[in-house]
């Protein structure tokens, strides 16, 4: 079969990493509201060998802690 996209390089491990993340944070907030254990299995994938990037934590940043600020997206710790 051919490809639709010639050109397309792979993924780095990196890119794809973020991309897994991206994931996670998109439906963790999907409902509007992070649980407990969505926080958890964001922060299992953004330190999994104990190295954070400054992509990762602007993603979180963005995504997740600037729209729990403007009450975009609830916390609940309750989980």
């Amino acid at each position: 079969m051919e490809s639709l996209h010639p050109n397309h390089e792979e993924l780095s491990a990196a890119e794809k990493e973020l991309e897994r993340l991206h994931t996670l944070v998109g439906s963790a907030r999907a409902d509007g509201v992070t649980s407990g254990a969505e926080q958890d299995r964001i922060w299992a994938a953004v330190q999994p060998n104990d190295k954070v990037t400054a992509e990762e934590l602007e993603l979180v940043r963005t995504l997740i802690f600037d729209k729990v600020a403007t009450k975009e997206v609830r916390r609940d710790s309750s989980s």
